[in-house]
């Protein structure tokens, strides 16, 4: 992006970035990557395919969330995109018509890359503590792994890990027996 590396990043920067890319912003840092890679895209949709019934629609299971595909939050300063965000309906009753959600999402998961997974364990771990997240998973489709966080005062405390082709029950969805296989078909 040239100009002074040390100077604070901007929205305006954020949409510089070419379409194809993916930027955030956090701790005034621009950060771009490509778009996902399949194992990552699979296990992304795949998880939102088995959510969004039961859970943002109330078929098969008990409603109550929105949940969304990489939705850009705009959380303090920090602009991010996780992979999936839901907000439970009595917090976010209806879908805004923004492109930037200003309300912290009740959940948020990242589907770890090999160029985002430092990014997504450090950095925007800490943006959604302070921003009052309360569940965190991350998902790493390579490792076959589904981590579980839950937000314990402004820290996280894990819930679990569960790998391969474990069956899950996992909060805030715990109502759902999870099929981690599904994840990782080919």
């Amino acid at each position: 992006m040239g100009g002074d590396p040390r100077r604070k990043r901007t929205y305006a920067d954020l949409e510089a970035v070419p379409p194809h890319l993916v930027a955030e912003l956090v701790d005034g840092e621009l950060y771009t990557s490509p778009r996902p890679a399949s194992p990552h895209a699979r296990a992304q949709s795949a998880l939102l395919g088995e959510l969004h019934g039961p859970f943002n629609r109330g078929r098969g299971g008990p409603g109550g969330w929105l949940l969304l595909f990489e939705p850009e939050l705009h959380l303090g300063e920090d602009v991010l995109v996780p992979e999936l965000a839901g907000w439970r309906r009595e917090r976010m009753p209806e879908l805004p018509q923004v492109v930037g959600f200003t309300l912290a999402p009740d959940w948020v998961c990242e589907v770890l890359s090999p160029s985002t997974a430092a990014l997504d364990r450090e950095k925007k771990m800490k943006v959604y503590a302070r921003e009052g997240v309360r569940h965190l998973w991350m998902v790493d489709p390579l490792k076959q792994t589904l981590e579980v966080y839950g937000r314990e005062g402004e820290r996280w405390e894990p819930m679990g890990t569960h790998t391969g082709q474990s069956r899950v029950r996992a909060e805030p969805f715990a109502s759902l027996q999870l099929e981690l296989g599904e994840l990782w078909a080919r």
